[in-house]
């Protein structure tokens, strides 16, 4: 995907999310504790037609980056969701995936365990809305290589670009940076603050292009 196609595909997103009432603008109180002027929820793409937009974002996404993988992992809960969706897309694409996910606690009868799906094998692909801390990517590594595979990159929505923190320490990485250089794994993120702030500041919209200054100032703060 040439550095134009990949632009032009964040601010799609960023469109798409915002008209869909998944990414809102205002006063938000982080994880971290922080005022944000933004708010992304992806449990707000909650119907038929925007999942499959969705999944048809992360499908491209993933075929324009060349990421090789062998079948998807969605993390519960909003990855299962994820992982079906963007599966479904991928296979009415030529590229049928086989995908899994995991169950908050085992099941001690049927099949059992706390997997459910596909086999797990071969290079897995983990698919979530966004990655805040990293935790549940390392959640997700342990659970691959517990079934014996490997887990070969990270697909999120969007990448919030700032600095993570860890009881309340501000730390210089971002969580995707974390997850990057420190897990080894390639995260492949449909958009970012960038995209955002792009398209703040291009969309026309004088009610909505209002928001642009607080958004760089967060980043401005908080960014990476």
């Amino acid at each position: 995907m040439s550095t134009a196609v990949h632009k032009q595909l964040g601010q799609d997103f960023v469109a798409f999310a915002h008209a869909a009432g998944v990414l809102r603008f205002g006063a938000f109180t982080t994880k971290a504790g922080r005022q944000s002027p933004y708010f992304f929820n992806a449990g707000l793409f909650d119907d038929g037609a925007k999942l499959l937009r969705l999944a048809q974002f992360y499908a491209q996404r993933l075929l324009a980056s060349g990421l090789q993988f062998d079948m998807i992992f969605g993390p519960a809960y909003k990855g299962i969701t994820l992982a079906a969706a963007v599966s479904m897309e991928l296979a009415r694409l030529g590229h049928n995936k086989p995908y899994a996910y995991n169950r908050k606690e085992a099941k001690d009868h049927g099949e059992g365990g706390t997997l459910v799906g596909a086999p797990v094998r071969g290079r897995v692909l983990v698919i979530d809305d966004v990655i805040s801390a990293g935790t549940s990517v390392r959640e997700s590594i342990a659970m691959i290589q517990g079934a014996g595979a490997t887990a070969c990159g990270v697909a999120i929505a969007l990448d919030r670009q700032e600095k993570a923190a860890e009881n309340g320490k501000e730390l210089p990485w971002s969580a995707v940076q974390y997850v990057e250089q420190q897990l080894k794994l390639p995260v492949v993120a449909i958009a970012g603050l960038t995209d955002l702030l792009q398209y703040l500041n291009t969309t026309g919209d004088a009610e909505v292009s209002a928001h642009a200054a607080a958004v760089q100032a967060y980043r401005d703060r908080y960014g990476v």
